[in-house]
């Protein structure tokens, strides 16, 4: 039962639909957990990967030039098409990822924090609190350039300077055969913005920041990310940081894995580009579930894209197709819809949004701590004679239910 009254959404919100069986949850988020409570101006882009595929990916484009004027998005889960997907999908080519064109744009970092609920242990015994992964968004593997080589030659990487003046020029390998080659890039300025986040949001929740790399291996490129960080932490975090109890942590990437299995949490962990997207899986498995996980976007030109952080749950979509019955986790989607509320309500000052999007999440975590859960979280989640595995659909009703008890 709805509130008689609707919350007005003051601003606009970029809404970006995905794929599979991720868009079919995000229809019935829709339908059945904002639309009765809130009054809400939609622009509106669809991601499904035939629509960017007949629009030769112009309406991804599209879509993050939206998120830079309306400031805030919301994202589904989307397809990033392998061959077989082209294939399956009649698509003209395999399309770079939306997540990938989106964060080139916007620049930023992607935070990811798992979603704790009482009832689900971690499987890491020593984790007490949310570990955050500050994943660097621009650049590396996700923009780069790379090469079959058919036969012998050489391989090279050649700068040309703007102004003139002579090319320089290295060697990456010379190839007696057939082979591959890759090359990566990144900006000081990106990295740097990288750094401020990251030390802006640990300041703001009050803890530590850890940044990993393998500048023993990589000693130009992963070497100038270790140096941004200590210069950006020495000139403006270091008296903060002091005087708020918290610190700043450089350390080899292995190490760093090993020491976080053994902490209890509660951290910042800083990581490049693909050691982010790598590491957030484990940290969202080893809460829980990779479905129990929010995830933005944080451009330093202040704009915010909130997304699901898994991806569109191809299995369960081939069985709804069939008419089967799936029990598929929306966690994550609801709170890529609370994040992007409350962050519109905080940016427009319009307090009873934030507080909208406050209780649908207390309403969604109270759900599962109740026993009503999915298939994915009841594997996992503490053994109580309450427990009840609901389909799709019966735990977002659920999860209505418990939020029309908490509105006023």
């Amino acid at each position: 039962m709805a509130i008689k009254k609707k919350i007005i959404v003051k601003s606009t919100l970029v809404e970006m639909d995905g794929d599979e069986m991720t868009r079919v949850m995000w229809r019935m988020v829709k339908d059945k957990l904002l639309f009765p409570y809130l009054d809400m101006k939609l622009d509106y882009y669809d991601l499904h990967v035939k629509h960017r595929d007949d629009t030769d990916d112009r309406v991804t484009v599209e879509a993050a030039n939206a998120i830079m004027t309306h400031g805030v998005g919301v994202k589904c889960a989307t397809i990033t098409p392998t061959e077989d997907r082209v294939r399956e999908y009649q698509l003209k080519k395999a399309w770079k990822s939306p997540n990938g064109t989106i964060r080139a744009m916007l620049d930023g970092t992607v935070f990811r924090t798992p979603i704790m609920v009482k009832n689900i242990r971690p499987f890491v015994s020593p984790w007490k609190k949310p570990i955050t992964i500050g994943r660097h968004a621009y650049g590396d593997v996700y923009d780069n350039t790379e090469m079959r080589i058919d036969g012998p030659g050489r391989a090279e990487i050649v700068f040309t300077p703007a102004g003139g003046g002579e090319p320089s020029r290295k060697t990456l390998a010379e190839f007696a055969g057939p082979g591959i080659v890759q090359g990566i890039h990144n900006t000081d300025p990106s990295i740097r913005s990288f750094a401020r986040s990251c030390f802006t949001l640990a300041l703001d929740r009050k803890i530590d920041v850890w940044f990993s790399t393998k500048d023993t291996i990589s000693k130009i490129y992963d070497t100038r990310f270790k140096d941004i960080f200590a210069d950006e932490y020495k000139t403006h975090w270091e008296a903060k940081f002091r005087e708020a109890g918290i610190e700043y942590f450089f350390t080899l990437i292995d190490d760093a894995v090993a020491r976080a299995v053994r902490s209890e949490g509660g951290f910042l962990w800083a990581l490049k580009n693909y050691d982010g997207d790598v590491m957030s899986d484990m940290i969202a498995s080893g809460y829980g579930s990779l479905a129990m996980m929010t995830s933005v976007l944080v451009s330093p030109r202040g704009h915010f894209e909130y997304e699901a952080a898994h991806g569109t749950v191809q299995r369960h979509y081939y069985k709804y197709l069939k008419g089967e019955e799936t029990s598929s986790n929306s966690m994550a989607l609801i709170f890529a819809w609370t994040g992007g509320l409350r962050k519109r309500g905080e940016l427009d000052a319009t307090p009873d949004v934030v507080a909208f999007a406050d209780t649908l999440e207390k309403a969604a975590i109270a759900t599962v701590e109740s026993g009503v859960m999915t298939g994915d979280l009841l594997a996992v989640a503490d053994k109580q004679p309450g427990n009840r595995k609901v389909n799709t659909e019966g735990f977002i009703d659920a999860i209505a239910e418990t939020l029309d008890r908490m509105l006023p």
